[in-house]
């Protein structure tokens, strides 16, 4: 099960599919739309982030950022096939699912993310979560209502 809402979320550095370091705490100032995902190119999260990228105006002022266990080159196409310039993908590669784990999102013996959204406020406080089973989408409507309550 996700970590619960009004938990501040565990913070971590992976390697963007542009090579470069994130490290969340350096996001705060700014809400946070965190998703892990199972694969990039599934036919479940292809269209899921078509969506959010079809209509980029609800994540205006806040950043939003994919992690899998997919290599970084792999994210990297998959950012450039979606044209996802406003979504920072990032590779927990290696150790493997680390900070999956760390959001109690990992899917064991799947070897991969489970797909749940976070929802942080500027302090990096998880709002609110969606987790569901791999092959469903979260309820990004009411998860964006989450990330506008958290840019008042």
């Amino acid at each position: 099960m996700a970590l619960d809402a009004g938990t501040q979320a565990p913070d971590f550095t992976l390697t963007a599919s542009d090579g470069s370091s994130v490290t969340l705490s350096d996001l705060r100032g700014t809400p946070v739309y965190l998703n892990f995902f199972p694969a990039a190119f599934s036919g479940v999260c292809g269209p899921y982030f078509a969506k959010i990228v079809e209509d980029q105006t609800p994540f205006e002022g806040a950043h939003v950022v994919g992690v899998s266990v997919d290599n970084k080159a792999s994210l990297a196409a998959f950012k450039r096939e979606l044209g996802a310039d406003h979504v920072t993908f990032l590779a927990d590669f290696h150790p493997k699912g680390e900070v999956a784990r760390l959001y109690d999102v990992w899917l064991d013996q799947a070897g991969i993310a489970g797909r749940a959204t976070f929802v942080l406020d500027a302090d990096g406080v998880i709002r609110d979560v969606d987790q569901v089973v791999p092959l469903d989408t979260p309820d990004v409507d009411r998860l964006i209502a989450s990330l506008s309550a958290c840019k008042i």
